[in-house]
């Protein structure tokens, strides 16, 4: 079988189901080996299992993006000591928070979808910049959403911190041109996932397309070519 990712390294956020457990099942099979990360770590062995059974291999890092500041610092070198390169970052990771008028936001609420949104973007960006230049194709997806580009009442508090992690990326994927690495975002649109069913409670989920359906488009993005 064709594996055009093999002896590449790629490390996947939010990586415990949804569109970052696809992606990385679909990296896998492409011959990459996977760093994943996310919260649940029972989550984490069942993607694991399912990576091994098509043959690929996983390195499972589970950490809390709201919480875990100095290991979010520590991935890149973390990763490039183990392995010696890294070659590819999807940050699939995102957090809902509450759907309220913006007059109403928690210091809380705002505290936390702003640590998982945004800071989290920004030390990812920081912790793999310099191995994913020094790779030879170095790749980095960052998923974004329609309420960047479009404000919708009561998604204030997703859309800001989306908004300020698609600007990072935009102005990361300057910074980097002239280089071998290219930044990209990615908009899946309407997907049926946990944040998804969580927003839109009414909507039938078979309607919308699944993360599997997904994941090779982004899969795609990571290739050399």
């Amino acid at each position: 079988m064709f594996r055009p990712l093999e002896g590449s390294v790629a490390l996947v956020t939010g990586a415990s189901r949804g569109i970052g457990a696809a992606v990385a099942l679909e990296l896998a099979r492409m011959g990459a080996h996977c760093v994943l990360t996310a919260r649940t770590q029972g989550a984490l062995e069942e993607l694991d299992d399912s990576i091994r059974a098509e043959g690929g291999q996983a390195t499972l890092f589970p950490l809390d993006l709201a919480k875990d500041a100095e290991k979010i610092d520590m991935l890149g070198p973390s990763i490039v000591h183990r392995f010696g390169r890294l070659d590819i970052l999807v940050h699939a990771a995102g957090l809902l928070a509450k759907l309220t008028p913006v007059a109403h936001i928690m210091p809380a609420d705002w505290q936390q979808s702003v640590a998982v949104n945004l800071t989290a973007c920004w030390r990812l960006i920081r912790t793999c910049d310099p191995p994913l230049r020094a790779a030879p194709a170095g790749r980095a997806v960052i998923l974004t959403d329609s309420v960047v580009e479009e404000p919708r009442a009561y998604w204030g508090l997703y859309g800001f911190g989306k908004a300020g992690q698609a600007h990072l990326a935009r102005a990361w994927a300057a910074e980097v041109e002239s280089t071998p690495l290219r930044v990209r975002l990615f908009d899946p649109g309407p997907v049926a996932t946990q944040l998804r069913a969580t927003a839109m409670p009414g909507e039938e989920p078979a309607s919308l397309r699944q993360p599997a359906e997904v994941a090779p488009e982004i899969a795609a993005l990571c290739l050399p070519a």
